[in-house]
Formats: C-alpha cells, sequence, structure tokens
C-alpha cells in the first residue's frame, strides 16, 4: 500500500508537498476506510487550481520509468516548476507490503530523464544510482551480482534494468522488491469524464461499446444504470459496419452515444473501469473529478460501491454534499490549498466524533490549511 507521497519542483508544486496517509486518527467507525494502519479510502478537495489533478499525475509519474503501462506523455509536457530555479523534480514513495517499509525516491529533469534513483526496503539501501556522480551505482540484491554498475542511459531506470536482467534468489527482501513492482504495474489512474484517457494497469484503448458487447455486459450495463437512477432499456444495433450500444424504445434504437447525457456518459466510463476494478488486480485507483456530472446521490452509490472492493483509492472531487461519516471519516477527507495537503481531522483544534456535520462545518471555513 501507499503510505506516504511527497513531491517538489513538479507542475504547480513548487516547494515540497506531503501527502501522508500514514496517520490515521483511531476513530471508532468507518473502520474500513483504514487497512493496517494506512488510510485506504481517500477524497480529497479543493479549489480549482489548487493542484489536485496535478496530484494524481505526480503520484503516476513513476508508471513512466518503471512499467511498460498506458502513458499519456503529452499530461508532463510541461514538467518543472515555473518559480524554481532548480533543474530536478523530487518524488518521494513510501509503501508499506506485510511487514516491510519500502522507500523510492528519485530525481527527474523531465519526464523521461532519471537523474538519481534510491530504493531502500527497511532502512536498508538496495539500489542506487546518482548520475551526477561518477561513483557506481549501488546494487545488493541477491542474485544480481553480476549486473554492471554504471549506466549511461538517462532513460533507463536503475530498477528497472535490476528486475529485467536477472532472475533473484527467491528470499523476502527480494520478494518484496518484486512485491513493489507488482504494485506500481497494478496502479490506474483515470479521469471521470467523456474521454477514456488513463495511466498505467494497461497497454492501449478500447472503443467503450464493443468492450461491453464483447463481454456480453450489455445487461449488466443496463441493470448498473437502472440502479443508479437511470431508467433504460439497451441494446445492440450495427451502425458504420461494426456493432454499438444502443438505447431501446420499444424497438426504436438510438446509438447510446447520440442520447446519452453527459453524466451517463460519465457512468459509462466508469462502468468500464470498474469491471477492470472487479476482475483484475488494481493495486492502487486514483480517480480524478469522479463524480464531475454525477447527482449527489449517484455519488454516495460510486463511493459505496468503490469502498465494497478493499482497493486503497484516491478521488478528488468538487462535491461538498459527501463530505459526510455515513461514508467516510474526517481523517479520509483531505484538503489542497497553496501546496499543502492535510486532512479535516488536523484542521480543526474540534474533536471530531461521528454525529458531527463535518459537510456544514466545511461550507462554514471551519477547517484551515
Amino acid at each position: 500500500m501507499l503510505a506516504k507521497f511527497s513531491v517538489s519542483n513538479f507542475k504547480g508544486f513548487d516547494n515540497e508537498l506531503v501527502f501522508n496517509l500514514s496517520e490515521p486518527n483511531g476513530y471508532g467507525f468507518n473502520s474500513e476506510c483504514i487497512k493496517n494502519g494506512i488510510i485506504n479510502n481517500a477524497l480529497v478537495y479543493g479549489h480549482n487550481g489548487s493542484g489536485k489533478s496535478n496530484l494524481g499525475l505526480a503520484i503516476f509519474d513513476i508508471i513512466g520509468h518503471l512499467t511498460d503501462r498506458q502513458r499519456y506523455e503529452s499530461f508532463y509536457t510541461f514538467y518543472l516548476n515555473a518559480k524554481r530555479a532548480s533543474d530536478l523534480a523530487y518524488f518521494r514513495y513510501e509503501f508499506k507490503f506485510d511487514s516491510f517499509q519500502v522507500v523510492y525516491e528519485y530525481q527527474k529533469s523531465d519526464y523521461k530523464t532519471l537523474v538519481y534513483e534510491c530504493l531502500s526496503i527497511d532502512d536498508t539501501v538496495m539500489a542506487q544510482i546518482d548520475r551526477n556522480s561518477n561513483e557506481e551505482a549501488i546494487i545488493k540484491f541477491k542474485g544480481a551480482e553480476h549486473l554492471k554498475r554504471t549506466l549511461t542511459n538517462q532513460n533507463l531506470s536503475l530498477l528497472k534494468y535490476i528486475k529485467s536482467n536477472t532472475e533473484l534468489d527467491q528470499d523476502e527482501v527480494n520478494a518484496c522488491f518484486l512485491n513493489f513492482f507488482k504494485f506500481v504495474e497494478s496502479m490506474l489512474f483515470f479521469r471521470s469524464l467523456q474521454e477514456n484517457i488513463y495511466l498505467g494497469l494497461e497497454v492501449g484503448s478500447r472503443e467503450l461499446s464493443t468492450d461491453i458487447i464483447e463481454h456480453g455486459h450489455v445487461q449488466d450495463f443496463e441493470q448498473f444504470l437502472n440502479d443508479a437512477g437511470i431508467e433504460c432499456k439497451l441494446t445492440v444495433v450495427r451502425e458504420s459496419e461494426k456493432d454499438v450500444l444502443a438505447f431501446d424504445f420499444d424497438g426504436k434504437a438510438i446509438a447510446f452515444q447520440h442520447l446519452a447525457s453527459s453524466g451517463t456518459l460519465a457512468l459509462w466510463l466508469f462502468y468500464y473501469w470498474f469491471q477492470r476494478l472487479v476482475n483484475m488486480k488494481v493495486s492502487f485507483l486514483f480517480i480524478d473529478e469522479f463524480d464531475a456530472f454525477y447527482h449527489h446521490e449517484l455519488s454516495t452509490l460510486i463511493l459505496k460501491k468503490l469502498k465494497k472492493l478493499g482497493i486503497q483509492f484516491i478521488l478528488t472531487s468538487h462535491n461538498a454534499s459527501i463530505i459526510t461519516n455515513d461514508l467516510l471519516r474526517p481523517d479520509c477527507y483531505f484538503l489542497l490549498n497553496k501546496g499543502t495537503i492535510q486532512p479535516l481531522s488536523k484542521l480543526t483544534s474540534k474533536e471530531l466524533r461521528e454525529a458531527h456535520n463535518i459537510e456544514k462545518m466545511y461550507k462554514a471555513h471551519s477547517f484551515h490549511v
């Protein structure tokens, strides 16, 4: 699980931003939101331009050099913070896998160019390279003794080099290293808007209608929409020499994408990814503006569905109506403002209880970053 993340000199984050998921407050309600002492379900709020989307892109920067999963380099065109004189962005991740603590930190001059990397497991440096020095890389994994210690290709991650070129010995540390890679390779970021743009998990993209039809999910998707309050009947029709999803009005069919509202189209995209969340092992999920087109009751439904999956997720939203102890807890709602991010539980001197109306408190500006 991701326990803590830090970033600086990346996009809108000039000074270090620390996103700490490892300090829950010990509330007695909604305990399923916490797993192994780490916040498993989090919602991030902030004004427009506060950096919610950039937070997701920062966390998923790791996808670009450690995996061959889906990436959109155009998201990272403007990489370094314009205010800072430094020519390096800094990233630091703290993970927890069983009893092991894994810390991975690196510096980049742009999306592709790695200048520094260091991976520690339980405070022991297992791999490190500093391309600004003449020193050889440090590699301590058993089974990787034969690897060369000089890497001239700055687009090649030391960690990916180790994983791709060795058959590591079977021990607990090496298993932890492989679990770290498995976690990163199973991360997923997407935006709950109309375009199917995502980072991680898979490679390439599919047309939404085609995916639902080929997987035999037409009736299931119809039920999903009806459960969400969108009364409809679906069918499949032939259009432009391919099968497409359509609304069925007593035998008269109209293609889904021609008639669906913005909110229904957003649900269409969510359903596409929800099937992957159910059927694939996603380790970490980040949905940007997860309920941009949803009524607050639908936002609640979606959040409850995600909680049932048990995966670690972070959502961003502007919807204050779902800031409620009925869904999450004060230590799971985070405010992002002026380069800092803190849970509501740390932004007030009051001792928050389950009965508190934290939405009302939020709207009354009772929480101060």
